[in-house]
């Protein structure tokens, strides 16, 4: 098999060590192997840096193990090509497997050419995508804390949750805050309703009688803590995005034409993506990276329903959750009509992921044409399917031996 890379380096990293086999022209037109181990210390990884550059490795790849990939990866970036392999594009070598096997296969792919680099995009990007995947895990953490306060308020037979549309709201709390001071009285309780909630005060105050104790109102004092720290680091996280967001600030502009998208949204198209679509040679390669693709499996000329690809589910969760705010826009415009279409036929899930792709399709040709959404219209599909059932007839009429011309209502 033919060599491409002359000289390669291929990696099996651990958490506390990495192992590095290079290969290199030999005599006789052979190769030469040599292998050896580092920490992944800082130190450590720049004696291998420098140990790779005086072999005049070229190229390299690392496994993409955990987020252990990432020291050895940000080292010999400054220096060399290095590729990021998806560990299940790899089959691991067959007999004993040991990490120096492993070193040893990474290096004899790479140098034939049978490997696919994933994406990594530069470090602007890489920062601005740690942020905003923290961010998520801290709505993870408020969805968390507001269902343990729901529970213990059902422990205590406490039904606030049934009358309050969220247990966040200003009235919700100040109920809660004043439980734990010990009020017990549910129709003064019900009296500290703000706003529309005073209409609710007689409901209010048969869902406020139960059992709640002092071991309730510890449990909740500790659970409102948790979620004001939340909500204040949650705060202060959406600065420090927004400020990291300034250089692709015309990008997001333009994806918040589109109907769901908002900056949340359109901050992590961008942090993911890193806004440039010519890493993406096409907008199917984009969706299918993504994971909103449908999966294809062919054995013996039989295709089998392989369900959806796994792909990056920091994107495609938010793009599904802006699917979700289309389907209550009750067809006012193109997305929100395929929304209810898919609905009716195939279910609210398949819908909302139908309606995601379509969003980041279009995201990829906004992008890459730097141009605003253009709505094709809530009728846009339905004249589809009437131009498609009128050509569908004219050419059975035509197959019958009729000739048939159009001439269309006023």
């Amino acid at each position: 098999m033919e060599v491409l890379y002359d000289r390669v380096a291929g990696l099996d990293v651990g958490k506390a060590s990495v192992t590095v086999c290079v290969r290199t022209p030999g005599a006789r037109r052979g190769r030469r192997t040599e292998t050896r181990t580092f920490k992944t210390t800082s130190g450590s990884l720049r004696v291998m840096r420098d140990w790779l550059v005086e072999a005049g490795v070229s190229i390299a790849a690392i496994e993409s193990t955990s987020t252990y990939w990432k020291p050895p990866f940000y080292c010999l970036e400054e220096v060399m090509e290095i590729w990021l392999l998806n560990a299940a594009h790899m089959k691991a070598v067959p007999g004993r497997k040991t990490d120096v096997r492993d070193a040893e296969w990474i290096a004899q792919l790479l140098e034939h050419g049978l490997l696919t680099p994933s994406f990594v995009p530069p470090p602007p990007v890489r920062r601005l995508r740690m942020l905003t995947r923290y961010r998520v895990q801290l709505h993870g953490d408020r969805t968390r804390e507001t269902v343990r306060l729901e529970l213990m308020l059902e422990d205590a037979s406490i039904k606030l949750s049934t009358v309050a549309s969220s247990l966040n709201t200003v009235s919700a709390r100040a109920m809660l805050a004043a439980m734990i001071d010990g009020e017990t009285d549910a129709r003064v309780l019900a009296e500290m309703a703000k706003g529309k909630m005073r209409s609710k005060i007689p409901d209010l105050a048969q869902a406020l009688e139960g059992n709640f104790d002092i071991h309730h109102a510890q449990l909740a004092r500790s659970i409102l803590g948790r979620l004001d720290r939340v909500e204040e680091s949650m705060r202060q996280l959406d600065q420090v995005i927004e400020s990291a967001c300034e250089p692709w600030a015309h990008q997001i502009e333009l994806l918040q034409t589109i109907p769901g998208v908002g900056p949340r949204v359109a901050q992590v198209i961008i942090a993911e993506t890193g806004g440039d679509m010519s890493k993406f040679p096409t907008a199917a390669h984009l969706a299918s990276w993504a994971g909103l693709a449908p999966a294809m499996y062919e054995s013996a000329g039989r295709r089998s329903p392989a369900g959806r690809r796994r792909g990056n589910k920091w994107l495609t969760g938010m793009l599904v959750e802006a699917a979700g705010s289309v389907g209550r826009m009750h067809g006012k415009n193109y997305l929100a009509v395929q929304h209810s279409r898919i609905t009716q036929r195939r279910g609210m899930r398949r819908a909302q992921v139908a309606v995601a792709h379509s969003i980041l399709v279009m995201a990829y040709y906004m992008l890459e044409r730097d141009q605003p959404y253009q709505d094709l219209g809530p009728q846009w599909l339905v004249k589809r399917n009437e131009e498609a059932r009128t050509h569908r007839l004219v050419k059975q009429l035509e197959k019958l031996g009729h000739t048939v011309t159009i001439d269309p209502a006023a």
